[in-house]
C-alpha cells in the first residue's frame, strides 16, 4: 500500500482505535496496524524520514498526532504524552526497518545448536563460541559495545549513567529428539533450520530464546542510531546456562556489577511479577536382576531435560515370543486407553526378537503440563497397571513404574501424593514426570515441580519426604531420594518504570492491564527489581520446549516493536 494512496480502511482503523480506548493518549493497536501496513513496502532511510513520510499521509490527521510529529521534526519540546508518542512511532520504525533483517539472523542464531553436551563443560562447548562469534559479530555491526565474559555470559552495553538496566536473554536450548519434529501432514522438520510454514517458524530456539536475544540487539541498535539522549545505561546480558545448572548469571555477578533494574525477555507478556519455584525430586533405582515370569523390560527413555515434557516414550521388552506379547501389549494399550482418556496413543512392535513400545502423548514446557499429554507419566502408569494383563518380571524398570504410579500417577497437581495446594495469584503447584536416565547403575525418574508461594519449602519439602519414606518402607523397594527446591518470586510492582512496562506492553498487544505471574522461572529470579517483559503471549501455548517449537512472525515483530519502544521510554524517563 502506498502512502499516498491509503485506503478508507486503514483510517477506519485509525479512527476505531481511537472510539474504543480514547482514554488512551497514545496510538492505539488499531492505528499502528494500519501505519504498518502502510508502509509495509517502504524502507524508510532512518526515523526522521519515517516520521515525515507519516507526516505527509492521511494518518497523520488522527486525534493530535499531526501536532506531535510537527513539535519532534521541528526540534521543539514534548510533553510526556508526546514523548510516548514518539516512541511507539519509533518502536513500529524499528519494526518496519528491520524486521526482514532481523528474521534472518534469528535463523542463522537458530542454526547453531546450542544444547548441553554431556561431559563437556557449556563455556569450552565448541558451539557456544561459535554463537559468541555471531553476537559479536552483530554487536559490532550495530556499533554496540561487546564483551564475552569467560564464554559464560555475553554482554552488549549502550549507554551511560550510574543506573543500570539489565535486558536478560539466553543462547542455551534444550535437547531434542528429530525424530518427533514432524507436522501432522508427515512433512519432517530440522530442528536447527529455520522452516516457514504459513505464519510459522519452527526451530529450536525461535521461541525460547534466540527471538529474545535479536529483538535486544535491534532495540539497542535503533536508540543507538537514532541518539536517544539515554538518561541511563542497557547492558544486555544473554546467558550461557539458563536451560542446565544455571551458573553462569551467578559467575557474571561475581565479577560484575548487579544492573539496578532487570528485565527477562525470557517469559510471559505484558509484565510478570512473580515465578513459581523451580523444583525436583529425583528417585534413583539401583539395577538388580529381573526375577519371576513374565516379559523383562530392559530400556526405557522419557524427557531429555527435566523441564521438558517429551511427545513419546519408549520400552523396551524382552519376550520368547515377541509377536504375541506385541498383540497382547496393544490390547492392553487400547483397555488403558479406553479408562484413561484416549487422548495418547500406544503402540507395540515386535522388532528383531524384541518389542518396542511407544506412549505418543502431546509435548510442553514443564511448567505448563496442562498444556500437554505427558507420555513419561503413562507409560510409568501404564507398566504398573500391566501385571493385571501380561506378566512382567520384576526389576529396577518395574520399581520405577509402581513408584511414579503409585504416588504421582496422571495427576499434575500433586493430588496423588497428596502435597497439592495453590496460591490465588500464582495458581497451584504442579508436579510432572519429566526425565528417565538410564546407566550401569540402574534408572533415575525426576519429578519436575513448580512452586507457587504459600508454604514454607522446608515444610513441602518434609511432606513429599515423609510421604515418598512410607511408600519406600510399605513396598520394600530400595529407592534413594535427592530434593532440589527453590523459592518462588514476588514482586510488589512499584515505581514508574513498571508502570511503564505495562503501558507498553499492554497497549501495544491489545491486553488487560493488569500484572501477570508465571510458572516458569527466568534469570531475574534472585535479582533486583526483576520482573519478565515477554515474550510470550498468555492463554497461547508456550512452544518453547516442545518438539515442533515455532515463533509466528506476527509476533516476532510484534516483539521487535515492543521491546524498541520499551528501550527508548525506559531509556530516557527522568527517573524510574
Amino acid at each position: 500500500m502506498s502512502l499516498n494512496k491509503l485506503t478508507a480502511t486503514a483510517l477506519l482503523l485509525a479512527s476505531l482505535g481511537l472510539s474504543i480506548q480514547s482514554a488512551q493518549a497514545n496510538l492505539t493497536q488499531q492505528q499502528s496496524s494500519a501505519i504498518v501496513g502502510a508502509f509495509a513496502d517502504s524502507q524508510p532511510a532512518d526515523f526522521k524520514q519515517f516520521l515525515g513520510k507519516l507526516r505527509a499521509s492521511d494518518l497523520a490527521k488522527v486525534d493530535d498526532l499531526a501536532a506531535t510529529l510537527d513539535a519532534y521534526l521541528a526540534g521543539k519540546s514534548l510533553d510526556a504524552e508526546q514523548h510516548n508518542q514518539i516512541n511507539r512511532l519509533l518502536g513500529l520504525y524499528t519494526r518496519i526497518k528491520y524486521a526482514k533483517a532481523a528474521k534472518q539472523d534469528l535463523r542463522e542464531l537458530v542454526a547453531i545448536p546450542t544444547f548441553a553436551v554431556e561431559g563437556v563443560a557449556q563455556h569450552e562447548n565448541p558451539e557456544f563460541v561459535k554463537i559468541a562469534d555471531k553476537i559479536k559479530a552483530l554487536a559490532d555491526r550495530f556499533g554496540l559495545a561487546f564483551r564475552n565474559v569467560d564464554n559464560r555470559v555475553y554482554e552488549i552495553s549502550l549507554g551511560q549513567g550510574k543506573e543500570v538496566v539489565g535486558i536478560h536473554a539466553h543462547a542455551d536450548v534444550v535437547p531434542v529428539n528429530p525424530d518427533n519434529w514432524k507436522l501432522a501432514d508427515g512433512t519432517r522438520l530440522d530442528p536447527f533450520k529455520v522452516t516457514l510454514v504459513g505464519d510459522r517458524m519452527y526451530g529450536r530456539g525461535t521461541e525460547d530464546d534466540k527471538n529474545g536475544i535479536i529483538v535486544a540487539l535491534y532495540a539497542l541498535k535503533v536508540a543507538k542510531d537514532e541518539n536517544l539522549p539515554l538518561a541511563r545505561q542497557f547492558k544486555l546480558l544473554i546467558d550461557t546456562t539458563e536451560e542446565t545448572s544455571g551458573d553462569a548469571i551467578p559467575y557474571y555477578f561475581e565479577r560484575n556489577p548487579t544492573p539496578d533494574y532487570n528485565l527477562a525477555l525470557d517469559g510471559g507478556y505484558p509484565v510478570v511479577i512473580a515465578e513459581k519455584g523451580y523444583g525436583t525430586v529425583m528417585a534413583s533405582f539401583s539395577k538388580r536382576p529381573a526375577t519371576g515370569a513374565g516379559a523383562e523390560i530392559t530400556d526405557l527413555t522419557g524427557g531429555l531435560a527435566t523441564n521438558q515434557i517429551p511427545t513419546t516414550s519408549v520400552a523396551t521388552l524382552l519376550s520368547d515370543q515377541p509377536a504375541e506379547l506385541a498383540t497382547q501389549l496393544q490390547k492392553a494399550g487400547a483397555d488403558y486407553r479406553q479408562r484413561n482418556g484416549e487422548d495418547f496413543s500406544i503402540e507395540a512392535k515386535a522388532e528383531d526378537g524384541k518389542v518396542v513400545l511407544t506412549v505418543t502423548g502431546v509435548s510442553a514446557h514443564s511448567s505448563e503440563p496442562e498444556s500437554g499429554v505427558n507420555p513419561v507419566a503413562r507409560m510409568l502408569d501404564f507398566l504398573a497397571d500391566l501385571g493385571k494383563q501380561v506378566p512382567l518380571k520384576h526389576n529396577h524398570f518395574t520399581d520405577a513404574a509402581h513408584y511414579a504410579a503409585d504416588n504421582w500417577g496422571l495427576d499434575y497437581l500433586g493430588g496423588k501424593l497428596g502435597i497439592g495446594f495453590k496460591d490465588s495469584f500464582m495458581g497451584p503447584l504442579t508436579a510432572s514426570p519429566t526425565f528417565v536416565g538410564v546407566d550401569d547403575k540402574g534408572v533415575k525418574l525426576a519429578v519436575n515441580l513448580r512452586i507457587p508461594k504459600g508454604k514454607p519449602l522446608a515444610t513441602l519439602k518434609d511432606q513429599i519426604a515423609d510421604k515418598l519414606g512410607q511408600w519406600t518402607r510399605q513396598q520394600h523397594t530400595s529407592v534413594a531420594f535427592d530434593y532440589s527446591l527453590d523459592e518462588p518470586m514476588y514482586r510488589n510492582p512499584e515505581g514508574e518504570w513498571v508502570k511503564a512496562l505495562l503501558d507498553v506492553a499492554s497497549e501495544n498487544l491489545g491486553m488487560k492491564h493488569e500484572y501477570g505471574t508465571s510458572a516458569g522461572a527466568t534469570s531475574v529470579h534472585d535479582l533486583p527489581n526483576g520482573v519478565q517483559f515477554g515474550l510470550a503471549m498468555p492463554d497461547v501455548k508456550y512452544t518453547g520446549h516442545n518438539d515442533n517449537e515455532f515463533k509466528t512472525v506476527e509476533q516476532f515483530e510484534l516483539d521487535l516493536q515492543v521491546v524498541s519502544e520499551m528501550v527508548a521510554r525506559i531509556g530516557q524517563m527522568p527517573s524510574l
